[in-house]
């Protein structure tokens, strides 16, 4: 059933989607690419095309999400034509289109001139029209903005003669290579040391912007600029373009983008329902384990990372993960301890990556405290020294507190307990001003002023970058011991999900976002839902894993004198940076073992995988660890042992032999997990998100990997065989071998088989609608017999039971079902992947998992006497 059109100038929101299917835009795949997509994702059974962002970006970007005019769209896209005949192709087949919203910064473009209303406040400084526009600390830099973006240190470009003014244009500018600035009026003449101090910004040297304070960045990256979202000026004249296109019927729903960079979320998700009548609108939000999405939030929920972290627990077995946890320790001699490694690699972000802000935010906590006579002994080194700990023990990517209004419970309670951490970690001495900070940062310390608000307001921005980079970015890079825990979203310390926690999980989410989007890949997961299906099998197998990984890491190929790395000034192993309590080490002649075992997981899981895409990989890897190497200050000699290690791994027979061998051996089982999870995330309560691609078997590693171009020509083919009946019920396919054991098919028949089962659920979807709508309960299935555990089962309301397997290798091990049976509602059931029709025995009655799974290890049942 096709989505409601609107009809004139008046729309009836929500409407929401029945499924999205994310599109990733670029040069390479633009608005008129998409549109020539749009039959074959009808048939898929889509209801909306759900694109990246769609607003003009700086030149050769290739996600979009560094905006630089909110008043066109990307003309690389096509611009409001293409846009406009992608809306058409969409409404034709009764389909609708979503987009990704960036409210929190804008791109700063080389040549600067990209972006007028930054060139305006560079010209202008306070005085320009846009200077509400960014969050600028004018008084960090006696009145300029902090422009970090020289190779080298200021005065050496001016003796290199790399910086000149030129006046060959409409008004003269000043030219850094590539980079080009506005001159403030009259300056133009003045000698190059006087014209530079009289601008409104101040060129530094790149390395400035992590220890000194300029403008709010996203996270680190000095070319993405906070936005003012909190002025509702700068939301109209930011959002209007998209408003116009939600109200003309071209949208119907808005993803936003890091809602935590906001000063204000909430009064921003109510500005954006107001102006947009309601319509559906899913939010990034990252809830770690002791979140909950606030309820006073207008907005149909998060983007589903919440769910992938429920599915891919759910397939892990919890006794496997302590063992791999062990065998990790064993094989590497590295720390097994993630909360070790979690709060070290949080330090040394806080300490590095964002000293900036802790910098900005410890200015204020001096002068609150300067003018008070009450708190004036509190000294500005104590204050950094406790807002150094507290916002890395902060739980949470956000405290969720408004100023002038009481903080809720649960924000109260998570950072008291930070500062109560924190006060066992530093000296009695700093208890009061620990408490002082988390009062500060709770609102509780007044009277209220202006000062204050602002603390409290950028304490909560600043907690989301020390939890993205320090977790994210990397203590899950430090630390692979579980690679499907260490995902956004995941949590190390809680790797795996009984059903009964499962079902509580879509208990609390039917409860409060029933239309949130839920989701298994994305353009941000470090790995593909695939490759995670096929890791997780390693927890079921842990002894196996470990004697394959000794083997390999022994082969002769992989110690030969060529990979031998030539000493560094310190001696690789010294570990004399932030990384040395981790215990990661190199012998000198290769990778530490974490990095090695990195790649053993990496092969294994994207297998078969080449040179190039693994060896960028765990360049990317190392850089992003932060220990040998980083972004920042790449060590040559360091990546270059990394590249020949993955090489050699690439190169040697024995090795390729023995990986082709086991991921041979893990096939059968990682195709139940690909399946069971997929057949999940499209039938539990929400709104399924398919990433491009991802309709077939899809093994990606983290971005750039993961945004590759999706072959819709071969996805296309792949659904026409899916469609035909004859090759449905071809005996060749993997969904016709017994779920308790099921035997080895190629990545060909796994492919087919996914894209059946998504097509198939995505069209059961959108033909009956209100079956997997708000309204729709989920309710658990109950199993009865010695394999019980190996099941996960629910009812969509009525018509519709769900049925997948889970930890089949444990499943094979006690001999499959056999007498294991599932209580169903009386009535007829028809399998929507098989085809096959069951009947329960009477009301109440049973069906034998053995006979419901014979031919598949998941069942998508409707119910064929409907009540």
């Amino acid at each position: 059933m096709p989505p409601e059109q609107p009809t004139g100038a008046t729309r009836t929101f929500p409407i929401v989607p029945t499924s999205t299917y994310r599109l990733q835009m670029s040069a390479d795949f633009t608005f008129d690419d998409a549109a020539a997509q749009v039959e074959y994702l009808h048939r898929l059974g889509v209801s909306h095309a759900y694109l990246s962002p769609i607003l003009q970006a700086a030149p050769g970007s290739a996600h979009g999400y560094d905006v630089i005019d909110h008043g066109r769209i990307s003309a690389e896209l096509g611009g409001e034509a293409g846009l406009r005949r992608l809306v058409d192709a969409l409404h034709a087949r009764g389909m609708g289109m979503i987009v990704d919203v960036v409210p929190n910064h804008m791109g700063m473009p080389v040549p600067e001139t990209g972006n007028q209303a930054l060139w305006s406040v560079l010209r202008d400084g306070p005085d320009s029209p846009y200077a509400a526009w960014f969050d600028i600390d004018w008084t960090a830099q006696e009145g300029s903005v902090l422009l970090p973006v020289l190779g080298q240190r200021i005065g050496q470009c001016v003796q290199a003669g790399e910086l000149r003014v030129d006046e060959t244009g409409d008004s003269p500018v000043l030219r850094y290579f590539d980079h080009v600035f506005p001159l403030r009026p009259g300056t133009e003449h003045l000698p190059l040391a006087e014209l530079l101090d009289a601008q409104h910004y101040r060129l530094a040297h790149w390395r400035v912007a992590a220890e000194e304070p300029g403008y709010r960045r996203f996270f680190d990256i000095t070319t993405l600029i906070a936005v003012r979202m909190e002025d509702p000026a700068v939301f109209e004249a930011t959002h209007r373009l998209l408003l116009d296109l939600v109200a003309d019927g071209s949208l119907d729903g808005l993803r936003i983008d890091h809602p935590d960079g906001l000063a204000d979320p909430r009064g921003y998700l109510r500005r954006l329902a107001e102006t947009t009548g309601g319509c559906w609108t899913v939010v990034e939000k990252i809830l770690t384990s002791p979140d909950v999405l606030p309820a006073d939030w207008p907005c149909a929920g998060t983007t589903g990372y919440d769910a992938l972290r429920a599915i891919t627990s759910l397939l892990v077995d919890p006794a496997g993960a302590q063992q791999l946890v062990a065998l990790y320790h064993g094989l590497t001699g590295q720390n097994a301890e993630f909360g070790e490694i979690a709060w070290q690699a949080k330090l040394d972000v806080v300490d590095q990556v964002l000293q900036a802000e802790l910098d900005r935010l410890t200015g204020l906590l001096t002068k609150i405290c300067h003018d008070s006579l009450e708190l004036r002994d509190h000294t500005t080194a104590g204050l950094h020294e406790a807002l150094r700990i507290l916002l890395a023990l902060c739980p949470v990517y956000r405290a969720y507190t408004v100023p002038g209004e009481p903080a809720p419970d649960l924000s109260v309670a998570l950072l008291t307990a930070a500062a109560e951490q924190a006060c066992a970690i530093l000296p009695a001495e700093r208890r009061d001003t620990v408490m002082l900070v988390r009062d500060l940062a709770l609102g509780l310390v007044g009277p209220r002023d202006q000062v204050r608000d602002e603390f409290q307001t950028r304490f909560q921005q600043t907690c989301g970058p020390v939890l993205a980079k320090g977790i994210e970015d990397t203590a899950f890079y430090r630390w692979p011991a579980l690679p499907t825990a260490t995902e956004v979203g995941g949590d190390p310390a809680e790797p795996a999900l009984s059903t009964a926690g499962f079902h509580r999980y879509c208990s609390v989410v039917q409860n409060s976002h029933p239309t949130a989007m839920t989701a298994l890949s994305t353009h941000d997961t470090k790995r593909s839902e695939d490759m995670r299906a096929r890791l997780a099998v390693l927890a079921e197998l842990p002894q196996e894993w470990a004697a394959a990984v000794a083997g390999w890491q022994a082969a002769p190929g992989l110690t030969a004198p060529e990979l031998a790395l030539p000493a560094g000034p310190d001696g690789w192993g010294a570990q004399t940076g932030p990384g040395g309590s981790n215990g990661h080490q190199s012998d000198g002649t290769r990778p530490d073992s974490a990095v090695e075992y990195l790649a053993w997981e990496t092969v294994v899981g994207c297998w078969p995988i080449d040179v190039e895409r693994l060896t960028e990989y765990l360049v990317k890897a190392v850089r992003e660890a932060k220990l040998e190497t980083s972004w920042t200050s790449p060590s040559k000699e360091y990546e270059a042992a990394v590249e020949r290690f993955a090489a050699a791994v690439l190169a040697d027979p024995q090795v390729l032999a023995g990986v082709e061998a086991f991921v041979d051996r893990i096939a059968p089982f990682a195709e139940v997990n690909t399946l069971s999870q997929k057949l999940i995330q499209l039938t539990m309560v929400g709104v399924p998100d398919v990433y491009q691609g991802t309709e077939a078997q899809f093994l990606a590693l983290v971005d750039p990997d993961n945004r590759r171009p999706a072959d819709f020509a071969a996805l296309s083919a792949l659904l026409d065989l899916a469609d035909d009946d004859a090759a449905s019920a071809s005996p060749a396919s993997v969904v016709d071998a017994p779920a308790s054991a099921p035997a080895a098919g190629s990545s060909a028949e796994l492919a087919f088989a996914k894209m059946r089962l998504v097509s198939r659920t995505l069209r059961l979807r959108r033909e009956h609608p209100t079956w997997f709508s708000a309204d729709a309960t989920q309710s658990p299935l109950l199993a009865m017999g010695r394999a019980s555990d190996h099941v996960v089962a629910y009812l969509r309301g009525e018509h519709v039971a769900v049925v997948a397997t889970r930890l089949p290798v444990g499943l094979a091990h006690t001999g499959g079902w056999r007498d294991t049976a599932l209580s169903l509602p009386d009535g007829k059931w028809r399998c929507q992947l098989t085809g096959n029709s069951y009947e329960s025995v009477e009301r109440g009655g049973s069906v034998l998992l053995a006979e419901l799974l014979r031919f598949s290890p998941v069942a998508l049942l409707v119910r064929e006497d409907q009540p």
